[in-house]
């Protein structure tokens, strides 16, 4: 079940996150570490009621932001529409453990559907240059890679930014 996520979720999807972290890391995947995903950017989402949970016997088991704010990284890139309407995702993020079962995909799928029904242009988000994974996840869902930004509190690396026109 997908939900909005509480500040009580905070804990429990911060556990999800860092199992994430230590998985891709012994993947040579240096997306995530002890500077981000943490508390703050969950709890600002909990605050605009942006944060959704995926439950499975009532454990969380994944999370995913769907915001309608565009972080000012985001600005350079030649977007395929308006900076309007538009909806962002964030710290999609299932538990190791879980992953391979097709719930990134249905949380992508509950943000495109969200996205639809409220009349938003497009879906957009960044992944980690290095995640090939991602990528492939997103290219296979129809998002165009549009450029590349930057975290360096993350990776020297790029994260390259994605649309998927509605």
């Amino acid at each position: 079940m997908i939900r909005k996520g509480t500040h009580g979720d905070i804990d429990n999807i911060l556990k999800v996150t860092k199992a994430c972290a230590a998985y891709m890391i012994t993947k040579n995947i240096f997306q995530w570490n002890e500077f981000y995903p943490n508390k703050n950017p969950f709890i600002k989402d909990a605050n605009r009621g942006e944060l959704y949970v995926l439950e499975i016997e009532n454990e969380i088991i994944g999370c995913v932001t769907v915001s309608t704010f565009m972080d000012e990284e985001y600005i350079p890139i030649s977007w395929l529409t308006p900076n309007e309407k538009n909806i962002y995702i964030h710290r999609l993020a299932v538990h190791p453990d879980q992953q391979g079962k097709g719930f990134a995909q249905q949380l992508m799928q509950f943000a495109e559907d969200y996205a639809q029904k409220n009349n938003y242009q497009s879906v957009r988000l960044d992944t980690f240059s290095q995640n090939k994974r991602n990528q492939k996840f997103y290219e296979l869902r129809g998002y165009k890679k549009l450029g590349n930004i930057y975290f360096p509190k993350q990776s020297e690396h790029p994260f390259h930014c994605y649309e998927l026109v509605l």
